[in-house]
């Protein structure tokens, strides 16, 4: 489903974002991990390298808080594959704080990663998108986004700034043949999810009417379709993928 495609997938060395790189490269890709420490990146690339060559992967491990560090990473793939013609948003922060309890400084992190790297990563890729007349840009967002949450009011806002971009800059990138969507996943079964005690991973799995947590296997499906020529008249969407949970 993308053969010859190459794509850029932060916070991909674990997760979510580690099982959607497994996705697009059982599909054709070439895939570029991008971590926030080069360990990380680098213990993801060996685990990917043992089932796939690693010609078609690529390690980078830019500050995306920081554009000029962004737009030199992403050039950097361009140059080397030729192409970047998937970006997939994903690394981000979550929290619970209150908000008699959050400092200034947590929402302040919370804000860079969750929407200015959003912001920053999609800029220095629609510049190589609009070049090439193509494209794809998904964001990670979540149910949080469209239900809110009991604490922590900081992630749901910043996820829902990301529905924002999501659906503006669809609008604005069309006429170059630039689609961006993202996907909203409801509770996962990731290593956060997985550190819970089992009760309360139990009561929170009888909230989700499908009975269960998601698999990031499952979420990374959703992004394989999106950044796929079957979802090409597709664009300014968010898609649910979160069991019908409604809190």
């Amino acid at each position: 489903m993308l053969k010859g495609k190459t794509a850029i997938i932060t916070g991909s060395t674990r997760g979510i974002g580690f099982a959607t790189a497994v996705k697009f490269l059982e599909n054709g890709a070439n895939v570029v991990i991008c971590g926030s420490k080069k360990e990380s990146v680098d213990k993801a690339l060996t685990k990917l390298d043992e089932t796939f060559p690693r010609a078609r992967l690529m390690g980078i491990c830019p500050d995306l808080s920081n554009y000029a560090e962004v737009e030199k990473a992403f050039n950097e793939v361009r140059d080397y594959f030729g192409s970047l013609d998937i970006l997939v948003n994903n690394a981000g922060l979550s929290s619970h704080s209150s908000i008699f309890t959050m400092e200034v400084s947590e929402f302040t992190k919370l804000m860079d990663l969750n929407v200015n790297a959003v912001f920053f990563c999609s800029k220095a890729a629609a510049i190589i998108m609009r070049e090439q007349r193509s494209g794809v840009i998904l964001n990670t967002s979540s149910m949080v986004s469209l239900y809110g949450q009991p604490a922590g009011c900081g992630y749901p806002a910043s996820k829902f700034a990301v529905n924002g971009l999501t659906k503006s800059l669809a609008r604005e990138l069309a006429p170059y043949g630039i689609r961006v969507n993202a996907v909203a996943p409801g509770v996962t079964n990731t290593d956060m999810f997985a550190n819970l005690p089992p009760e309360m991973q139990e009561r929170t799995a009888k909230t989700i009417p499908l009975g269960r947590a998601g698999e990031a296997d499952e979420i990374a499906d959703a992004f394989l379709f999106l950044a796929s020529d079957k979802a090409s008249y597709i664009s300014g969407t968010i898609l649910s993928v979160d069991g019908v949970a409604r809190s």
